[in-house]
């Protein structure tokens, strides 16, 4: 029945793409700038480990950080997971030297992916992650009127992926994802009580992204490991459209589109590294170290409003401990930690954008059944440096449920 269970899947993802265009959590000033805030790719799973997973290597969860980690996945395998997040956002601001506080709400479907085998010692993987998101709201008094500013859009990945094990403990992958999204940047003006209007900036992405990837896992005895993980993804000059659009909003007129142009040759994305070394102690525990580098200050952004582009780098660091997989229940439950630290991509009025997350979860196996409903919970703080600018912290909710079916279980006849 593995036609069936992939055409379900595949249909699921499909109506997933738009439920990730209208649905966005994102709620922060700062995603205004460049293409908003940035993704990786992890799973609920993940993000309860502070985003690890350059080298991890499983055959009961999915790694889309790391294409050579399908090669792990055995041959009676398929796996599904979907996930959702949840968040609550509260920033601080000083404005003429009173401090102003508010508060957002937010959430919706994360990600989908799904994991099969190819043949013995090879896997795929097909899904649909986030790449950046957009989503802020606020306004500021001009003279004679009020000038408001809102933002919304996302741009997405949906991938395809394959990875073999050449020779033993080596595993080589990569995906080809289509990159795609419109992100909306609007300026709304009221001078007097007729006169106003809405200038929108528009950017449309269509286009696509390669991620390669190699993973070497070593037996130090009979059952610890230690894998070394490394990725790579190419820069590349960004394809789609950009144009500006006028609304005379007293008149009701017909808008007015301007300064249509090509991506190409005037946005781009950098190349993106990131390495791993990960650790697993008889079967029980799992400890990862990830790093992430990307120079944005070589990538290209027409029209730098009050912020430039730098290099980003990211440091990232997950425990997971599992008593025992064929123990009693909570001691077949996976109990996860992590951290992580960021120095992101974009530099605004000349000050740096930093942040830090406290992560913790858990990993519950459904009983009589091979899923896992992976929970966990996220603390994040974000501000800008020397200057803070605004001071944000989240607390993000993710839930993740993974699938884990028999990929061809065969009948007997009697």
């Amino acid at each position: 029945m593995k036609i069936s269970r992939l055409t379900a899947a595949l249909a699921i993802i499909l109506t997933s793409i738009l439920s990730l265009e209208a649905q966005n959590g994102t709620m922060t000033p700062y995603s205004s700038y460049g293409l908003g805030i940035l993704r990786d790719g992890a799973t609920s799973a993940q993000r309860s480990m502070g985003g690890v997973g350059y080298a991890m290597r499983s055959g009961r969860q999915i790694n889309a950080m790391n294409p050579a980690s399908y090669a792990a996945i055995d041959s009676l395998t398929f796996l599904f997971d979907m996930g959702l997040d949840v968040t609550s956002l509260k920033q601080t601001e000083v404005i003429d030297n009173n401090t102003v506080k508010d508060s957002n709400f937010g959430g919706g479907l994360d990600y989908v992916t799904m994991q099969f085998p190819i043949c013995k010692r090879v896997g795929a993987s097909i899904g649909l992650l986030p790449f950046s998101s957009v989503g802020y709201s606020f306004g500021s008094k001009i003279d004679n009127g009020i000038d408001s500013r809102q933002g919304s859009g996302s741009l997405n990945e949906l991938y395809a992926g394959v990875a073999g094990e050449p020779f033993k403990g080596f595993t080589v992958g990569a995906n080809i994802s289509y990159l795609f999204g419109t992100i909306l940047n609007e300026t709304y003006a009221q001078v007097t009580s007729t006169q106003s209007a809405l200038f929108q900036r528009q950017m449309i992405v269509r286009d696509y992204r390669l991620n390669f990837g190699l993973q070497y896992s070593l037996l130090l005895n009979k059952i610890d490991r230690l894998t070394l993980g490394l990725t790579y993804s190419p820069g590349k000059s960004l394809h789609g459209t950009g144009r500006s659009v006028n609304y005379d909003t007293a008149n009701e007129s017909t808008p007015e589109y301007s300064d249509e142009h090509k991506l190409q040759g005037s946005y781009s994305l950098p190349e993106t590294w990131g390495a791993g070394i990960n650790y697993e102690f008889r079967r029980k525990l799992m400890i990862e170290f990830d790093y992430t580098y990307q120079p944005w200050s070589k990538a290209k952004y027409r029209d730098f409003l009050n912020f430039d582009y730098v290099d980003r780098t990211k440091y990232a660091f997950g425990v997971q401990y599992t008593p025992d997989f064929r123990g009693s229940y909570f001691k077949r439950v996976s109990y996860r930690i992590g951290a992580n630290y960021c120095d992101d991509y974009m530099r605004i009025a000349g000050n740096s954008l930093r942040q830090y997350s406290l992560s913790a979860g858990f990993g519950f196996p459904v009983p009589t059944f091979k899923t896992t409903v992976n929970l966990g919970v996220e603390y994040m703080h974000r501000q800008a440096h020397p200057n803070p600018l605004i001071k944000e912290n989240y607390i993000n909710i993710t839930l993740g449920i993974n699938f884990n079916e028999m990929w061809f279980n065969q009948r007997k006849i009697y």
